[in-house]
Parts: C-alpha cells; structure tokens; sequence
C-alpha cells in the first residue's frame, strides 16, 4: 500500500485512472456495472447450490395476493428468506405457519433488488413427527378458540335416517364395512360421495364432498341425507393428516347436517372427530351409531303394542272387578220392594175404607139438604127475582153519549190519517220518487247517484234511469220559466 506522506507515490486523483484489479482475471479491464457483478454472483450460487435440504424454522410466514409463499428460515444463529410460488405452495399437504420447524429442499438464489440471496422451496416437509403433532397441537388450540369444538354446538343424531352420505374412498374396505354393518343392521339408502382420503388434494375433496352433502335441498334426483359419515381407515399421524386440515375441520363444523367422524382406529384422534357431532372409534361402529338394529327395533314395537293393550284392558278387566263386588253388597229386588208393597197393601185398605165412609156421609148430607128443596121454597125465591128485575130501568142516554164520544175520536184519527198518508199528493198530480229497494228519494244529488228510480203516480208505477252529467242538468232560467209559460208540473228529472 503506498504512502500517503510520500511525496513519490502515486496519489488518488479527482478522476478514476484505470486500474488493474480482480477483474483483469474476469477478463474485464473497465469497472464492472452492480446489474453485471448481481448477475455473476446469482450464476455462481445458482450453479453452486442447485439443490439443497434445509432444516430450520418458519418465521414471518405470509401468502400475497398472487399466491406465493413468502417466508424465513432460522436457527440460533442464522437467518435465510425463501420464497415458495404458487404452484409448489398449492401442493403443501399442510399450512404453514410461523414457529413450525420444517425441512425445506429447493436451491439458492439471489435477489439482485435487495442484494440478498434466499431459497427457492420446490417442496416443504415437517421435521420429524414432533413437529407435527406441535403443528396439530397448536392449530387444534386456534380452532378451539373460535368455539368449532364446544359441546353446544353437538347435535343429535336422528334416531332412524332415511338417508346416510358417506364420504370415503370408494375403493378400500371402509366403504364395504360400512355397507355390509348398516345391511346387518338396518338397510338404508345410502350415498357415496367418492374422495381421497390422503395425499395431495384429500383434504379440499373431503371438504368439497361434506359441503356438498349440506348444499342439497333434497328437491333433485339425489336425496338429502339425514346423516353423514366421514370415515377412514387405520394409519400413521401422517396418513390421517388431511382430517387435521383447517378446511376439513370447518367443513365438518359448518355442515347443516349432523355428522358422525369415523377416522383411523380407536387410538387415532383428528380435529374432525372434535368438530363433528358424534366420534366413531372405527367405520363399522359408525354404521353401528347410525341405525338401530332392526330386529331390536321390531321386538321394541311389539313390546310397545303388547303393553299398550294390556293398559287398554287393565281398567276394563278392573272395572270388571269393581262392579261384580258393588254388584254382591246390594240387596235383593224382592227386598227393596217389600216396603213399598206393604205400603201399597194398607193405603189400598185405607183408601176403599174411606171412600165408603165419604160416600155415607155425602149422602147423609144430600137427605138433609133435599129437604130444603121443595117447591114453594123454589117458587119463592123466582117470584123475588122477577121483582127486582122489573124494577130495574135502562137509561138510553148513557149508551147512546159513549158511542157518541167513540165516533168523535174515531173521525178524528181518521182525518189525522187522511192528512199523513203519503199517497194523498198524488192524487193532486205530484209523484213519489224511490230507489229500486224503496227508500224514499228526497234530493237531487241522491237520484244521480243511483243506477235506476221508480216514479209512483196515482195511476201506477213507472221505472226510470236517471241522467248524468252536465248536459241533464237544466239551466236556471229554463227551470223558472218553463211553468209559468206552459203552465205544467216541472219535471222531476
């Protein structure tokens, strides 16, 4: 390095003087571009880590709007960005998330925009089984939160559903267990609804097949279903991850439908056995949940009949009872009515007793009278009548006054009829204007307003239509004057 207090040295000028430096060796006398020297080192570390496996933990993980993954990857002591485009991040069989230790395989590159370098993931594993029961651990703990597993949210299963959706592989041996239990059961029509059950894809068909099966209204060629089983058979955390995914578990959770989870084996636990209504420890007792047996079935309903007429006919038969012992307690008829015929005996001896007693003293009383009745005695008492008969004088005077009075008042309310009779102005020329039911007409507006009218003359009756509208309505000096020229009656109408 030269001097700088040396006089002889070669001093920096205000002018770059060419040079000959690291890029002789590149074959570049002149200075190199940022744009040439980014490209060079992007060359040499694509060309250099073409593919490498990574092992660190997410951080800063977040999805743009174009469908890349961006993200970090960290261990104690060191940092790396990556970045994931849409294709390979549409393919995870998991969602990432920060904090999840993982093991990422791509190469490296640089970002010439930032003068970084990052990782370009072509695929995302999760380290080791640990951390994906820590994933599982932690997403179970968010669904929690939101309420997807609360108890209240469980619902019944119908007791005997006409219809049961099964979502499935249409080709294991889940389906054949499920068929061949509900047929030892109780047949029922049952639809498939075909999916994969692992690998790429599993879970947005499981989740597609459960939203379909809420989505039917039941009014098209397929029914409804009263009742959907989501079921799998045995296998590895791995194997049964795709019913751990968040869109399987809100599926089962938003489903209108009740829904019975029969993931794995007994041991094995998803989130869709906390979201779903009813937990199954396999498939088989999944159909076994669904319908009851029907043998069992028949045997209860008979049990019902039987003990529905036997509660029919115990009051009968105890009514029976009753009224043969009340019948035993009471007497016998001959018992009840020798009283009243005892009775009847000595009323009957005292009623012809005193009949002829009565009879006796009548005629006693009839022999003492009949001497009382003889014919001057009788002679006597018409020659006294006949007296005060003759005596007696009718004054004409006091019959002929009262119906005179009579007449008066009689004529008098004959004139007083004769004066309201509303028939008496016809005979002078007027006429009496009514509705078709009868009711009296008094103005003009009323008789407008009416579809027809009757006109009662002394003579008779005549039906008329009244005019409407200006053009019936007579002038005012037409009206006054037509009486006085033609000396005849103004016409109603």
């Amino acid at each position: 390095m030269p001097d700088p207090f040396d006089e002889n040295a070669v001093s920096a000028g205000l002018v770059a003087n060419g040079s000959v430096g690291d890029n002789a060796r590149l074959g570049h006398n002149e200075p190199l571009s940022i744009s040439e020297i980014s490209s060079m080192l992007k060359r040499t570390v694509e060309e250099r880590f073409g593919f490498v496996r990574l092992r660190g933990e997410l951080s800063g993980v977040k999805r743009a709007a174009s469908g890349h993954l961006y993200c970090s990857l960290k261990d104690e002591k060191a940092r790396l960005d990556g970045v994931m485009w849409r294709g390979s991040a549409q393919r995870l069989p998991f969602m990432p998330e920060d904090g999840l230790e993982v093991i990422a395989t791509g190469k490296l590159t640089t970002y010439p925009g930032r003068s970084t370098y990052q990782i370009v993931i072509e695929r995302m594993e999760i380290a080791g089984e640990g951390a994906l029961l820590a994933l599982l651990e932690k997403t179970k703990a968010r669904l929690e939160a939101e309420g997807l597993f609360a108890p209240q949210r469980k619902r019944p299963l119908p007791y005997l559903p006409r219809t049961i959706g099964v979502v499935t592989s249409p080709t294991g041996a889940v389906i054949r267990d499920i068929l061949h239990r509900l047929a030892d059961r109780f047949p029922s029509h049952v639809i498939v609804w075909p999916v994969l059950v692992q690998g790429q894809g599993s879970a947005e068909q499981v989740a597609a097949a459960i939203r379909g099966f809420s989505d039917l209204d039941g009014n098209g060629s397929v029914a409804r279903p009263d009742l959907v089983i989501v079921a799998r058979g045995g296998g590895s955390i791995e194997d049964l991850w795709s019913f751990n995914e968040e869109v399987v578990v809100r599926a089962i959770a938003d489903c209108t439908i009740p829904v019975i989870s029969a993931v794995g084996h007994e041991t094995d636990t998803t989130l869709a056995d906390y979201a779903a209504d009813r937990r199954a420890p396999t498939p088989t007792a999944a159909a076994e949940m669904a319908v009851p047996v029907r043998a069992e079935l028949a045997a209860f309903l008979d049990e019902l009949a039987l003990r529905k007429k036997r509660a029919i006919l115990r009051p009968v038969g105890l009514g029976r009872e009753r009224l043969d012992a009340r019948a035993q307690r009471l007497p016998k008829p001959e018992a009840l009515l020798a009283p009243q015929a005892q009775k009847l005996d000595d009323l009957s001896d005292r009623l012809r007793r005193g009949l002829a007693d009565r009879a006796t003293g009548e005629r006693e009383r009839l022999q003492a009278h009949a001497a009382r009745l003889s014919a001057p005695l009788l002679l006597a008492r018409v020659d006294r009548a006949r007296d005060r008969l003759s005596a007696a004088r009718l004054v004409p005077a006091l019959l002929t006054q009262r119906v005179a009075t009579q007449s008066d008042r009689l004529a008098s309310l004959e004139r007083l009829r004769l004066q309201l009779d509303p028939r008496a102005p016809l005979r002078r020329g007027y006429v009496l204007v009514t509705d078709p039911q009868g009711a009296v007409v008094k103005d003009r507006e009323t008789a407008t307003g009416k579809p027809s009218l009757v006109l009662e003359f002394e003579d008779g009756r005549l039906d008329v239509i009244p005019a409407s509208g200006a053009a019936s309505r007579p002038s005012p000096a037409r009206s006054k004057a037509r009486p006085a020229e033609s000396g005849e009656q103004p016409k109603l109408l």
